[in-house]
């Protein structure tokens, strides 16, 4: 058994924090002694240990337990649960998967994770259970993620890899000092960059704007909301209708070329389709000019402003950044090809301080030098199923088992899913339109849930398994951004009878005949130095070094120097664009591309165009519901997780989400500061209270995701949500047929002032259980 140092290390997605110690339980997590801007997350952790809503023994749906797959799903969400004993558990999980895989074929397990359940190498939700269904013979899985799931797919058509996505971003030290005008798109928020999915040693962004300025760089901020950039920019602040940048970034390019302010060279040497999308921007094509005039009537930015903006980027060395967020829209494959178009115009890519990148404050550490090696993780095996969905599809599978859709020039079918088996993450959390998730989350004949608390997810399952918290076992850590490998130390033991998800799938697997492919024959401490093993042997070969395990785990931490060699993105590509073509068919930055021309996508051109969203301010049906929701990260808990918890719960508001509305908003509806108010649309209505801030433009209301779905009437669709949750209100639609990604922030409400009595917020009590206990 490891030991437990005297001040243990304990390792979150939001920051490393030494947990002070007493009768062998931690009683404080304080931050990390080097990082200069910790995050507050950690203060939720220790409570939300013995919170009343922990689950603590094994449960199954009452009619599921009677019937077992004969039982409907008509009662997710709504039945009281029944608690059993492990054995039992073990075996009607071990049962049921021996029952589908049989009967239907491994294609129609769904194995659902979204993999921010730890930080750890190890214990990683994603990576276990992909592990085990792999081990008994696979599963169709999901693609990419709901942060940039059509960017995933955008890019690689525009630069032939993730360029400037996952990889190669142009580090902040090439940003600083060199870049003299900063554009972003979409604003660099600290909330979002105080987490990281593989941990984080020391918090940066606030300390790479204020180096931005001090290095002479003026920055702009682009966003309806003022204070989605972090106030160490001091950035000016342009306010767009939300969903309108591809048009203003269109008459930025448009001023570009009829200014002849454009680098041509550039263009010629190397990009390829120019001339295709400049007869679309001055109208040759389809007889509209994108002038600033044009955009100003969709924008509401004055045209003046927009030439003036388009003047500066030319004149000057020029960085253009953009936010994850844009791309969950309505064709969010657009900004992101047009942001590199604008980059190209601009002939600076590959420059220090100059060209383009994405998701810098979208999580932290993007813009940090990165060694070149990769840390281990825990070996997923393989997975001879072929079937898979865009990760933001799930209800379009459920509900429409065989039927055919569209992704990246392939026409796939949804398979007939059975059982659907998840650990880490909450759909009730992150999916959008939640009363469609509620009907289609009806479908499968079994969903097997590994869950540490009654949130939406466990509530809504047939088998709820009680899972250990990082705080309750031993962890490796890797951060390829933060430099550093890192300890997570077990510092309590489980609540009640839970487990950590590894035993879990074990001890399921060796019902299944499959214990020794899923283990290995190693333990947790064994596959903990076994990935440590990994980590020496790949550092070593970099000329870098790493102690021994036994010191690591009593020391905590092992920092490595920062990386030395970086580079602009695409910098090798633009010395030697021959010697260092990019994976496009054609070698160059593809401003026209003819693979996606030839897929033909009424909603998705051969180049970056506008093609108004479904839903926003200019559509017809803001006259119904005026006001555009930005459903944008919390700054108080990572996705849903620890809303439970102390610094979730002191930000809400007579128990409810806060929602911020403009001044003039608010009084044209009656509606006061601390309010309580009803957010609705034809896909829902939730409750949440109303914080007057004139930080966002006129028109916008923001309300962030996060809080746990909480329905007046459990397991019923379109009843009142009443706790503030968005995704009872977006939409659960593909951005395109190209990128198919979450469209969450193309969204139109209305809000009005809730008068009487507010139902109180029940989702952080625990469910109704069955009188007894089987087994």
């Amino acid at each position: 058994m490891l030991p437990t140092p005297r001040r243990p290390t304990v390792t979150t997605h939001w920051g490393i924090y030494r947990a002070a110690m007493a009768d062998g339980r931690a009683i404080a997590l304080d931050p990390f002694e080097g990082d200069p801007d910790p995050s507050p997350i950690a203060q939720s952790m220790l409570g939300a240990l013995d919170h009343p809503c922990r689950i603590l023994r094994p449960a199954v749906r009452r009619s599921f337990l009677e019937r077992g797959a004969a039982a409907t799903g008509a009662g997710r969400g709504a039945e009281p649960f029944v608690e059993v004993d492990w054995p039992q558990a073990l075996d009607l999980v071990a049962r049921e998967l021996d029952r589908v895989r049989h009967d239907f074929g491994n294609s129609a397990i769904f194995g659902g994770s979204y993999g921010w359940a730890s930080a750890g190498r190890f214990h990683h939700a994603q990576s276990q259970i992909h592990r085990f269904l792999n081990t008994i013979g696979g599963y169709t899985r999901s693609f990419s993620n709901y942060s940039h799931g059509a960017a995933d797919v955008i890019v690689p058509h525009v630069v032939g890899e993730r360029l400037g996505l996952h990889v190669e971003h142009t580090p902040w030290r090439l940003i600083a000092g060199h870049a003299e005008l900063i554009v972003m798109f979409g604003g660099i928020g600290a909330k979002n960059a105080q987490v990281s999915s593989g941990g984080i040693v020391r918090h940066g962004v606030r300390a790479a704007l204020r180096a931005c300025r001090e290095g002479g760089a003026e920055l702009v901020s682009i966003s309806p909301i003022r204070d989605d950039t972090a106030a160490e920019a001091e950035a000016e602040w342009m306010a767009p209708r939300p969903g309108t940048d591809v048009a203003l970034m269109l008459a930025l390019a448009h001023t570009l070329l009829v200014e002849d302010l454009c680098d041509t060279g550039f263009i010629e040497r190397y990009t390829i389709g120019f001339e295709r999308f400049g007869a679309y921007l001055v109208g040759r094509t389809d007889g509209v000019p994108k002038t600033a005039e044009w955009a100003q009537e969709i924008t509401q930015v004055p045209a003046e402003d927009i030439r003036a903006l388009a003047r500066r980027m030319a004149a000057k060395r020029t960085f253009l950044m953009m936010s994850w967020s844009l791309q969950r829209a309505d064709h969010g494959e657009q900004p992101y090809w047009m942001a590199i178009v604008l980059a190209a115009m601009l002939g600076q890519i590959g420059l220090p301080g100059g060209g383009y990148g994405f998701g810098f404050g979208s999580v932290n550490g993007i813009g940090n030098p990165i060694h070149d090696f990769a840390w281990p993780s825990l070996p997923q095996g393989d997975n001879p199923v072929p079937d898979f969905i865009p990760v933001a599809r799930i209800a379009d599978m459920l509900l429409d088992p065989g039927g055919s859709f569209d992704f990246n020039g392939r026409r796939l079918v949804y398979p007939d899913i059975r059982l659907v088996y998840w650990a880490g993450g909450n759909p009730f959390h992150h999916h959008q339109d939640l009363n469609r998730l509620l009907r289609a989350w009806r479908r499968p004949e079994t969903v097997i849930v590994h869950e540490s608390w009654w949130n939406g997810l466990a509530r809504h399952a047939d088998i709820v398994l009680p899972a250990a918290t990082q705080l309750e076992r031993n962890d490796v850590a890797c951060s390829s951004r933060d430099r550093m490998i890192s300890a997570s130390h077990k510092v309590a033991e489980p609540a009640g009878e839970a487990r950590a998800d590894f035993a879990i799938f074990a001890a399921i697997a060796e019902r299944l005949g499959a214990r020794e492919a899923f283990t290995e024959g190693r333990d947790e401490e064994a596959w903990l130095r076994q990935l440590y093993g990994v980590a020496r042997q790949r550092t070593a070969a970099k000329g870098l070094d790493l102690p021994d395990f036994d010191t690591f785990w009593r020391e905590g931490i092992a920092l490595l120097p920062e990386a030395e060699h970086s580079e602009p993105t695409l910098a090798a590509f633009r010395r030697d664009p021959a010697g260092n073509a990019l994976r496009t068919p054609s070698g160059r930055i593809e401003i026209f591309s003819q693979s996606i021309a030839a897929f033909g996508y009424d909603d998705c051109p051969g180049h970056p165009a506008w093609i108004a969203p479904k839903e926003w301010l200019g559509a017809p049906e803001a006259e119904r519901y005026p006001l555009h929701l930005i459903s944008s990260q919390p700054a108080t808990k990572l996705h849903s997780q620890y809303d439970l918890g102390a610094v979730a719960q002191a930000a809400k508001i007579k128990g409810r989400e806060p929602v911020r509305i403009h001044p003039d908003d608010a009084a044209a509806r009656g509606i006061g500061d601390g309010d309580i108010v009803r957010i609705f649309n034809g896909r829902g209505a939730c409750l949440a209270a109303a914080v007057l801030s004139a930080e966002l433009r006129p028109g916008v209301v923001q309300l962030a995701t996060g809080a746990w779905f909480d329905p007046v009437e459990p397991g019923v669709e379109g009843v009142l949500e009443k706790h503030g949750n968005p995704n009872v209100l977006t939409a659960d639609r593909g951005t395109s047929r190209l990128g198919q990604g979450c469209a969450a922030h193309s969204c139109l409400v209305e809000m009005e002032r809730f008068d009487g009595a507010a139902p109180p917020v029940t989702c952080f009590d625990p469910p109704a259980f069955a009188a007894g206990r089987s087994g």
